[in-house]
């Protein structure tokens, strides 16, 4: 790459001192995500005085509801479950917050990895009161499993186990002993790195906001957990790769007017003076301006949205790739993690239609090497996947796609699954 007379900027240099936290509630249903955002909410007065009066009028003299404060579609609060995926937004002294209610049903799983592809954090809670305390090793829920799985995989820096309704427990240090002991032990085998296991009362408030008194727990509340997690940061120090979302022709008149080529850098960084290469034609152009918020700048960076004019005319449209000569190889077949969320199983031979950044192709199901098992974490021989499944696959493209490992790249590695027939998003892939 060619260095311009900007200077190049590193990681640290990136301010995220002061970005919001985005993180995700997630597990089973009834364990009490909903409640325990309206906890968070209702103890940093984050809720209107109008809603509280709703609240409280709906209580009828009784306590207020605080998953009402999430549910907004009367078809959850007709069934007393989140279907959707709530946003809700709130702030301390030390910190802002963006909280994704997912819903914790199997049915609607496609609606937590949408959340989880977006956060920072992941708080899956777990309910005492639905296992088995007096077993010598507790066993987890399916669902706990599966949500905590699907967080690992979509790369979450920092998963925390909230151990919910631990008043509802005759003997709480007991219950949370036990019940830490299987989470770590179920995180240990399936690879995760758990950042904390803390024990909440979403309904009472214990150890949520502020910290619990008790004998048998000396850790922080939940919400110091949450101030001190990092926020995800798009790799500064790494090759170029920008995503062409919109393609803009400044001036009047259909001439050699220049063209702004805009989209979000998914990695790197890009200065006026910088050679990049066009994906998938391969063409080479020179950096000659940079856009930046109806602006002028010498430098953009991964995170931001950027113009880019080039110094000279290729045909470059939606869903090309704008990078570093010989930062991505495109390829017509790759391995994948696939993560199904439709009720018709996927099944090798089918055709789908994916979408890789913002370009949609047309892709095949060649093999699935093996499937899952949420209870075990074995790797076990499947012909096809149903809905929930998660497996290990390979994928043939009708065109090329500059792939990255998802592991490199979240933008780069990670691909959307469309029935071609009922428009269902149908899984996301994981470019291994």
């Amino acid at each position: 790459m060619t260095t311009s007379t900007a200077h190049k900027i590193h990681q640290s240099d990136v301010d995220t001192t002061h970005r919001a936290l985005r993180f995700l509630t997630a597990g089973s249903v009834d364990d009490g995500k909903s409640t325990l955002i309206g906890r968070l909410l209702f103890d940093s007065r984050a809720i209107l005085a109008d809603q509280l009066d709703t609240l409280a009028k709906r209580a009828a003299g009784q306590p207020i509801d605080l998953s009402l404060l999430t549910d907004g579609l009367e078809a959850e609060r007709e069934q007393g479950i989140t279907i959707d995926v709530a946003y809700r937004y709130f702030a301390t002294k030390q910190r802002k917050f963006i909280i994704a209610d997912a819903p914790g049903h199997e049915q609607y799983t496609r609606n937590m990895v949408t959340a989880a592809a977006g956060s920072d954090a992941a708080v899956v809670l777990v309910d005492v009161t639905k296992l088995d305390l007096s077993a010598d090793t507790v066993a987890l829920l399916p669902q706990t499993r599966r949500h905590s799985l699907l967080a690992h995989l979509l790369r979450l820096p920092s998963i925390v186990f909230a151990i919910n309704k631990i008043d509802a427990a005759a003997d709480p240090g007991v219950a949370f002993r036990k019940v830490s002991a299987a989470l770590t032990a179920f995180a240990e085998a399936a690879g995760i790195q758990v950042t904390a296991i803390v024990p909440v009362s979403a309904l009472r408030g214990d150890n949520v906001t502020q910290p619990l008194e008790a004998d048998w727990y000396d850790g922080p509340s939940l919400l110091q957990v949450l101030e001190g997690l990092p926020t995800v940061q798009e790799t500064v120090e790494a090759q170029l790769m920008l995503p062409v979302q919109y393609v803009a022709r400044e001036g009047e008149g259909t001439g050699n007017q220049p063209r702004t080529l805009w989209g979000r850098i998914a990695q790197g960084q890009v200065q006026p003076g910088d050679t990049v290469q066009i994906l998938p034609s391969g063409e080479t152009a020179v950096v000659a301006a940079l856009r930046h918020a109806g602006e002028t700048v010498t430098a953009c960076v991964a995170g931001e949205s950027a113009g880019v004019v080039l110094d000279r005319q290729i045909d470059v449209s939606r869903g090309d790739w704008i990078v570093a000569p010989g930062a991505a190889q495109p390829t017509r077949s790759f391995q994948a993690t696939l993560a199904w969320l439709d009720t018709e199983a996927a099944v090798v031979g089918r055709k789908y239609w994916v979408r890789h950044g913002n370009r949609w192709v047309q892709a095949r199901l060649t093999a699935i090497e093996h499937r899952l098992d949420v209870q075990t974490l074995a790797e076990t021989e499947a012909h096809e996947l149903n809905v929930n499944e998660i497996g290990h696959v390979t994928v043939e493209l009708q065109a090329e796609l500059p792939l990255q490992p998802y592991a490199q790249n979240r933008v780069g590695g990670a691909l959307i699954v469309v029935d071609p027939t009922s428009n269902r998003t149908s899984g996301a892939l994981l470019v291994r």
